[in-house]
């Protein structure tokens, strides 16, 4: 008798139209989503040791295989992190900026008390020159703790459109503390801008009964400021689910909008079989993503609820909605039948 979050289904009425331009045509789909595809890599293991010390590395690219190399080759004076025994356990880990997840991280190996690491070891990324030369090169030196949490001993970053490709010398870099952004969690991916409305059961009409249930209407307007993973630019469009539901039927998406990173959709969805009372379990989650022939690049989402980490009773790590997501909800849910318009920062999710 109880609702499971595998039972809840909702309706997805699907047009391309602005609520602005006359009639609705639709077909029916049952709705449904699985929010398990978007993955975080933003570890938080931050520890409380000051950044210092230094790092000798070179950069090079090798142009026959396509290969962007980092050689660590050491760090000296770094941070001792447990005071008592005087060690710390250090290694280098590396990304590629702006989107961390796309080429991943590479890691060395683990050196084990000390505070001048040897390591002589080389990371690799597969990337086309290109590409690489609109990224930025993330280098952090961290304390290995395989019982607890690692701790950040400092770190550089470079700008490899500018970087001097003729230098392939290994060079010492002072390590930096963690940049503030990175601290408080700032991952600019973008703005969207939308608007929403919560048309209840029967409000447009007394008889017959219009609309039968509840309906909730989405429209996507345009995004700002995508990140950009190649020269050519984003070819961008919008995924939207109502979760809990994990139906694939729930699938809805815009048209791609290509070479641009700041894509204008006008798209509006409409899901109906909304009880009034399925406000406060359900999350409308809207993922932006860049299209590619082998497979696409998730590039930032939103998730509009109320964030209280509950949906019909059941604990769920996708009710995660942020502050300013939870108010232009809780809006949305106080004033029935308006547009509610809003400008929401895209996130990692």
């Amino acid at each position: 008798e109880s609702d499971t979050a595998s039972e809840i289904s909702f309706q997805l009425t699907r047009h391309k139209k602005t609520p602005s331009s006359g009639s609705h045509s639709s077909d029916m789909a049952s709705v449904s989503s699985v929010s398990g595809s978007v993955l975080s890599v933003y570890s938080g293991d931050f520890g409380s040791v000051d950044a210092q010390g230094t790092v000798e590395f070179a950069l090079d690219y090798d142009e026959k295989n396509r290969e962007f190399q980092v050689h660590v080759a050491q760090c000296k004076d770094l941070a001792v992190v447990d005071e008592k025994k005087g060690r710390s356990d250090p290694y280098v880990k590396t990304y590629l900026l702006p989107d961390k997840a796309r080429m991943g991280k590479r890691k060395t190996s683990v050196k084990k008390r000390t505070v001048n690491p040897v390591y002589n070891e080389v990371l690799r990324y597969k990337i086309e020159k290109m590409v690489l030369l609109i990224q930025k090169l993330n280098l952090s030196v961290w304390h290995n703790d395989p019982l607890g949490r690692n701790s950040f001993l400092g770190e550089i970053e470079i700008d490899l459109a500018s970087w001097d490709w003729s230098n392939r010398k290994l060079n010492w870099y002072p390590l930096k503390p963690r940049s503030l952004s990175a601290v408080n969690g700032v991952d600019h991916r973008g703005v969207m801008s939308l608007s929403i409305k919560y048309v209840p059961p029967g409000s447009l009409g007394r008889w017959p009964k219009n609309p039968p249930s509840g309906e909730v209407h989405i429209w996507v307007k345009d995004v700002k400021d995508l990140l950009q993973l190649r020269p050519s630019g984003v070819d961008s469009f919008v995924k939207c689910y109502v979760l809990p539901d994990t139906s694939k039927k729930s699938y809805q998406k815009t048209r791609v909008i290509k070479r641009d990173t700041n894509p204008v959709f006008n798209h509006t969805i409409v899901y109906d079989g909304f009880h009034t009372e399925d406000l406060k379990d359900a999350c409308v989650e809207l993922t932006v993503w860049d299209h590619e022939k082998l497979t696409n690049h998730f590039l930032g989402g939103i998730r509009l609820g109320l964030g209280t980490g509950l949906s019909y009773g059941i604990s769920v790590d996708w009710m995660d909605s942020t502050q300013e997501e939870v108010a232009f909800w809780q809006e949305m849910m106080l004033a029935a039948n308006e547009w509610i318009e809003g400008l929401l920062p895209l996130r990692s999710l």
